[in-house]
C-alpha cells in the first residue's frame, strides 16, 4: 500500500474512533437527567466498544502493510 494511502487509512480510522466516542457522549448526555439513562448507557457503551473493536481490527490489518 502506498504511503499516502496508508496515511489516509490511518486518518480515516482516527476519525471513526473519534466519531464513536462522540456518538457515545451524545447518547449518554441526552439522557443524563432522565430515567432512561440506565437503559441507554449500557447500549451506548456496547455500541462504543463494538465500533472501537472494528477500528482496532482495521489498524491491526494495516500494520503488516506498513512494515
Amino acid at each position: 500500500m502506498a504511503i499516502e494511502g496508508m496515511r489516509e487509512a490511518q486518518e480515516a480510522l482516527a476519525i471513526e474512533e473519534a466519531d464513536a466516542w462522540f456518538e457515545y457522549l451524545e447518547a449518554v448526555r441526552a439522557h443524563e437527567r432522565t430515567n432512561r439513562y440506565d437503559e441507554v448507557e449500557p447500549w451506548a457503551w456496547a455500541r462504543l466498544l463494538q465500533r472501537l473493536r472494528i477500528v482496532e481490527r482495521e489498524r491491526a490489518r494495516l500494520q503488516p502493510a506498513a512494515a
